[in-house]
C-alpha cells in the first residue's frame, strides 16, 4: 500500500495519508459533485483499515466545508470508531483558526458524533507590520 499524497487545489484540501496512520486533510473542500476527490480518499481509507497502524492520528485544518464535504469527513471519522473497536489506538487533531467560531463549532460537533478523543488546536494568525 502507498501513502495518499493529494495537493491541493481552489477546491479541494491538501491530503496526506500515511500507512503508518498519520492522516491530515488541510484547506478548503468545496468539490464539483462529479468529482472524484473523495472517492479517491474513502477508497484509500477502506483499504488502510485492512492492515491499520495500532495508532491512526487524523489531522484536520479545515478552512470550510460543503455539506457533501462534511458527510465525507464524518464517514471517516466513524471508520476511526472501528479501530477504537479492535482495540486499537484512534485520535483526532482539529486545528482551526482563533477567529473562526464555526469551525470549531463544526469540530465540536464531529466530536460528540465518534467515540475517538479529539484535540482541539486554535491557530493564531501572524500578525504582519
Amino acid at each position: 500500500m502507498e501513502d495518499l499524497r493529494i495537493n491541493a487545489t481552489a477546491t479541494t484540501p491538501r491530503i496526506a495519508f500515511s500507512k503508518i496512520g498519520t492522516m491530515e486533510i488541510q484547506g478548503k473542500s468545496i468539490p464539483d459533485a462529479d468529482s472524484n476527490f473523495w472517492k479517491i480518499v474513502s477508497e484509500w481509507f477502506r483499504i488502510y483499515m485492512f492492515t491499520p497502524a495500532v495508532k491512526t492520528t487524523f489531522k484536520l485544518q479545515i478552512d470550510y466545508l460543503n455539506i457533501s464535504s462534511s458527510k465525507e469527513v464524518l464517514h471517516l471519522l466513524y471508520r476511526l470508531n472501528e479501530l477504537k473497536d479492535r482495540g486499537l489506538e484512534a485520535e483526532v487533531h482539529w486545528s482551526f483558526n482563533a477567529n473562526d467560531i464555526d469551525m470549531q463549532e463544526v469540530g465540536r460537533d464531529y466530536e460528540h458524533m465518534v467515540k475517538v478523543p479529539f484535540s482541539f488546536i486554535k491557530i493564531q494568525e501572524a500578525v504582519l507590520s
